[in-house]
């Protein structure tokens, strides 16, 4: 909370913060020799911390947080290696190369290379090394639960400078669109997407971590704050991806523990219920019924808009478009969004990192899209501990749908799931974690 208001009230702030993440986590790392996987905590608490940056101007370069972690994830194989048994995500990485290269040879100018291998490389490039670091790593049920924390707490920042820089609701509110007053200055759906990651994070730490009325009161305020800002922010995706989750996480959870827990299970629940309504209805009053309007994919007069996507699906048309033209290599990386810059003169970037997957890699960006999906997938049926996978794969699957790869957290989400972990032996039900 004192973060927040730092970033709100001391100009200098944000950009010491930025540097001194990443500063403390390199030191924090070598300190340790990574003994512990502390490659995972700098990682998580900079995937947090990365929209609250962006919206302050905090960091030193735009695509910071996925080039760190990046760095720890590098820093970390350095220490600790890799799987032997991670080909799948070698050929992930060796399925980018085609599109990378062709890109590389017919973008027009040294200044389109380079952006677009910051922009469109850099998500995939950062899922890759945080895939290959994770992938059947062991860590404890605690510990997994630990990274989720250090990424909702740089969310709590966030939230804190959104309620400083917002007006009065009713002063702004003027419409059912995407709400850049409500998100920051920033843009409502990368906002929308960490806010909701943020409700999951606290909204899961209600069910497993609060063994007393204190914590529980504490999680379930802070994840229903998050709520609330996500939904006012009017960006959707980010606050369905994360309500998903939450169904999934539950019904994994129903499934893995023992009846008499789920007694318990069925108190939490009707507490979760009872707060996400009552976060609905305190919005709907808040926004004079707007929200409802906006889920209901209505304008202000209650008509139903006839777009619901708005630019996004000629986008994606136009990516299964090059798919069909180039279907082997694709047009390369970056060449759809230049190609279509020279028909309208407009730079527009896609919000879907699975057709600019397919248009600019062609069947090899298919393959590595399969070995994505298919991976985590394997590793639940094996892994009974690891509860969260499916609720990770949610939100990779949904956050590229809806806002391609523009943050670190759905690469870093993602490998997560690719985790192998367990209980101690002290501890072998997830009842008594």
């Amino acid at each position: 909370m004192l973060i927040g208001l730092g970033l709100y009230y001391l100009p200098f702030f944000p950009k010491l913060y930025g540097y001194g993440i990443f500063v403390v986590g390199v030191y924090f790392v070598l300190n340790s020799r990574n003994r512990n996987n502390e490659v995972l905590y700098a990682a998580a608490y900079i995937v947090g911390s990365e929209v609250a940056l962006r919206m302050t101007d905090g960091n030193p370069i735009y695509e910071y947080s996925k080039y760190a972690v990046i760095i720890f994830m590098l820093i970390g194989i350095y220490f600790s290696g890799i799987s032997k048994n991670a080909v799948p995500i070698w050929l992930y990485l060796l399925f980018l190369i085609p599109g990378l290269v062709i890109g590389y040879y017919t973008l027009d100018g040294i200044d389109s290379v380079k952006n677009a291998i910051s922009f469109n490389i850099s998500g995939p490039l950062c899922l890759g090394l945080c895939a290959l670091y994770c992938y059947t790593r062991r860590i404890t049920f605690k510990q997994l639960n630990e990274l989720l924390l250090l990424v909702g707490l740089p969310i709590i920042s966030c939230s804190i400078y959104l309620y400083l820089y917002t007006p009065e609701l009713k002063d702004i509110l003027l419409g059912t669109g995407s709400n850049f007053a409500t998100s920051g200055g920033f843009g409502p759906n990368q906002v929308a997407t960490i806010l909701g990651l943020g409700m999951f994070v606290f909204f899961s730490r209600l069910i497993f971590f609060s063994p007393n009325v204190f914590l529980f009161v504490i999680n379930a305020v802070v994840a229903v704050e998050l709520s609330y800002r996500g939904l006012i922010t009017f960006s959707r995706g980010g606050i369905v991806t994360s309500l998903l989750m939450l169904i999934v996480l539950v019904l994994v959870t129903y499934v893995k523990i023992s009846s008499n827990a789920r007694i318990k299970m069925n108190y939490i629940l009707v507490a979760l219920v009872i707060g996400m309504a009552g976060t609905w209805v305190f919005s709907s009053s808040q926004t004079n019924g707007l929200i409802n309007k906006r889920y209901a994919n209505q304008d202000i007069n209650g008509r139903v808009k006839e777009d619901r996507f708005t630019v996004r699906e000629e986008l994606a048309k136009d990516e299964i478009a090059a798919f069909l033209a180039q279907p082997i290599f694709g047009l390369g990386v970056g060449k759809i969004a230049e190609e279509r810059q020279k028909k309208t003169g407009d730079l527009v970037v896609t919000h879907n990192e699975i057709t600019r997957t397919i248009g600019e890699h062609g069947a090899f960006g298919i393959l590595a899209l399969l070995i994505l999906f298919t991976m985590p997938l394997f590793i639940f049926f094996r892994n009974s501990y690891n509860i969260y996978i499916l609720s990770f794969l949610v939100f990779w699957l949904l956050t590229i749908n809806h806002a391609a790869m523009r943050l670190a957290a759905p690469a870093f989400i993602y490998a997560l799931a690719l985790l192998n972990v367990y209980v101690p032996p002290s501890k072998e039900a997830l009842d008594s974690v």
